[in-house]
């Protein structure tokens, strides 16, 4: 595997490859990171790693400058994953002096994380725009847990009219059922016990489904009661939306329903998300 740190190495290195698998991160890179690599190594003559903390993503008081780093890690995670280059851009790389461009997308963007984190989208649409320019991938691949992004890169990709696949990957969780995320180093392994209460509510929304509940209100209402148990717990968002991200009274349309949530345990922001009613498998389990 290589390491490459420049956009004109990376450009010779990529010369002639008939298909480049691409996976954007922020690096501390986990299990959940190794699965995109591999789902790309199938479907790929090459895979690249991109690791960039983009510090347009981050808003003011965020943390930008604790964001969990170790490079050596991330180098080991990808090899062993089958990566043959980890693309790592310096900040001054990727913007450089006079840099003034912003993506701005309106739609999937605006809610949710969009109002909460002001001007994270536009970061990362921008920092994504960018990184499909110089790795020019066939596919790009991102996991399901930051759902909303995914619907944000696929409008960019698609209102744009880029040549590039968006792969979406199934999330990752812990044996808990914590969703894998890189900000999990910022918990204890006890409070990494303690926040699975986000999926434990998501599945108790889905239980409120399968017994016949059709309301959103009541569905919701299902989650709500699970969080109750984690007094440490501080909700920001719980939602169920549609395709496009929009709410609804009632489910109508359950294959393309999706549970969100967000919010805070222990002063670290945790989000997840699920569907609401999961896929069964030809042996009979969820997936």
């Amino acid at each position: 595997m290589k390491l490459i740190e420049s956009p004109s190495e990376l450009h010779a290195t990529l010369s002639g490859v008939s298909s480049v698998g691409l996976v954007p991160t922020m690096g501390y890179l986990h299990d959940g990171h190794a699965s995109l690599i591999r789902r790309a190594r199938i479907e790929n003559e090459v895979v690249v790693v991109s690791v960039f903390v983009n510090p347009l993503q981050f808003g003011r008081g965020e943390d930008l400058g604790r964001y969990p780093r170790d490079l050596p890690h991330d180098l080991r995670v990808a090899q062993d994953a089958g990566a043959h280059v980890l693309f790592t851009p310096s900040v001054e790389t990727m913007y450089p002096v006079g840099f003034a461009t912003r993506v701005e997308v309106t739609g999937p963007g605006d809610g949710f994380e969009g109002a909460s984190r002001p001007g994270h989208f536009s970061g990362v649409a921008t920092v994504v725009l960018k990184l499909l320019n110089l790795v020019k991938p066939a596919r790009a691949y991102f996991g399901e847990k930051d759902w909303q992004q995914l619907a944000v890169v696929r409008r960019v990709t698609t209102d744009l009219n880029l040549d590039v696949d968006i792969v979406a990957c199934p999330t990752m969780r812990e044996p808990s059922g914590l969703a894998l995320s890189s900000r999990n180093a910022y918990l204890t392994a006890e409070q990494r016990e303690r926040a699975s209460v986000l999926a434990s509510a998501l599945r108790a929304a889905q239980k409120a489904y399968r017994r016949g509940e059709r309301r959103s209100a009541a569905i919701l209402d299902a989650a709500r009661l699970v969080l109750l148990s984690e007094r440490e717990f501080t909700l920001d968002y719980l939602s169920l939306v549609d395709e496009h991200l929009g709410e609804f009274e009632r489910v109508t349309n359950p294959a393309s329903a999706r549970l969100l949530i967000a919010g805070r345990l222990f002063g670290v922001r945790l989000i997840d998300n699920m569907p609401l009613v999961e896929e069964v498998s030809a042996l009979g389990g969820r997936t």
